[in-house]
């Protein structure tokens, strides 16, 4: 029985809903981030910015992807081509499958076209991002993990990997333990994932130091190499520990192959660099005027794409002008003008008050008349009486005088 081992998680994969993650996928993301945040601090510190980092990781990421997977697929047709294979297999990375190698390659060649398009140093680039890189593959055999794959041959040392047959879609619950038999339930493996960690976090640690020592004395260009070297030099051992089966060439593994050709391209790219590249400050200098450039260029942009909102935004507020002032005048024709009935309503009462005035004149006139005539009609009948009284009284007398006479 084994006291001491490392256990295998009893998951690899998470539900949220009806959302799956798996954890394979998640390492591989964890570690892409560490990548760019690593890339853009010492991109940085060359001259560079963060918004030319991220350019070129939107570039780079998915070629290193499918070269990647390219990889996998044509060092093991038999999973997806032939009468057992399945094509759409190619299609589902998260059931692992990702070679470096590929990866490394197509991602190169992605970030190198960008980077001649836009005149980025190349060489400095590859030295920023080769410790980052080495984060990153630590960060995502952690997926191997979660996966339960890639794991060594079986081994008694206190820190060897136990496997975990429950633990749902887990890889190593389907495979055979090694030389097609099945190993007893308490038999422990050499736990490659954990080797190839150690390894590239001392690698990162590595790279950096040296690019701080010898900063004045090695070309830009020579971090990466050695990031080749370093690398492929580990992955010869750690390979020769797996028993996941793999393709021989002339009975050993395929991926050795690789790794030695590999490691013997960085010694040459190494001695090349160092002896027809260019200094680091020389580039970096190069990199400081680029930036400085696409930091003007960008402020240009930006301050024209304002101006014409500006102008967007007055326009509109013209438009806006416009149509009030034309729904004011719509409403207007459509209602009597109050001004003009004001002014009507003043004529009607103006007439109205000369009629009754005509009318009280007229009236007054009438009246007048009437108590003139009253008055002509007053004297004749006095004028009348008097001279009724003036004949009485003058028959009176001569009635009086023949009185007399008699």
């Amino acid at each position: 029985m084994n006291l001491a081992y490392i256990p295998s998680p009893g998951f690899s994969t998470i539900t949220i809903g009806h959302v799956t993650i798996r954890m394979y996928a998640l390492m591989i993301l964890l570690g892409i981030i560490a990548a760019v945040a690593i890339t853009n601090k010492r991109w940085k510190r060359v001259g560079g910015d963060f918004d030319q980092v991220l350019d070129i990781a939107i570039v780079a990421v998915p070629c290193g992807i499918v070269g990647a997977r390219l990889y996998h697929v044509i060092t093991t047709p038999e999973r997806f081509f032939g009468p057992n294979g399945n094509f759409a297999d190619i299609f589902r990375i998260w059931q692992g499958g990702m070679g470096i190698w590929g990866g490394i390659l197509l991602g190169a060649l992605g970030a190198w076209a960008w980077c001649r398009h836009k005149h980025y140093p190349m060489a400095l680039l590859a030295d920023a991002v080769a410790p980052a890189l080495l984060v990153a593959q630590a960060i995502g055999r952690l997926g191997n993990w979660f996966n339960q794959e890639l794991y060594g041959a079986p081994t008694t040392l206190p820190w060897g990997l136990k496997l975990n047959p429950n633990a749902k879609g887990a890889i190593g619950a389907y495979e055979m333990c090694y030389d097609g038999k099945v190993c007893p339930s308490d038999t422990l493996f050499q736990p490659t994932f954990l080797y190839e960690m150690i390894w590239n976090l001392i690698g990162a640690a590595l790279l950096v130091w040296l690019g701080k020592k010898f900063v004045n004395k090695l070309n830009a260009g020579c971090l990466f190499c050695c990031y080749v070297m370093w690398y492929t030099l580990g992955r010869t051992w750690i390979e020769y520990l797996r028993i996941d089966y793999a393709h021989e060439f002339l009975g050993v593994r395929i991926n050795v192959w690789v790794s030695l050709v590999v490691f013997i391209l960085g010694i040459v790219g190494f001695m090349m660099v160092q002896r027809f590249g260019q200094p680091t400050p020389l580039l970096s200098d190069k990199l400081f005027a680029v930036t400085r450039a696409e930091e003007k260029q960008r402020t240009e942009e930006e301050q024209e794409a304002a101006r014409r909102q500006r102008e967007r935004d007055n326009r509109k507020k013209e438009r806006e002008q416009e149509q009030a002032e034309q729904q004011q005048s719509d409403e207007s024709s459509d209602e009597p003008d109050s001004s003009a009935s004001m002014g009507a309503d003043a004529d009607t009462d103006a007439d109205a008050q000369t009629g009754a005035d005509f009318a009280a004149a007229a009236g007054d006139a009438v009246a007048a008349d009437a108590s003139t005539s009253a008055d002509t009609e007053s004297a004749t009948e006095s004028a009348t009486e008097a001279v009724a009284e003036s004949e009485g009284e003058a028959a009176s007398g001569a009635a009086g005088d023949a009185a007399d006479g008699r």
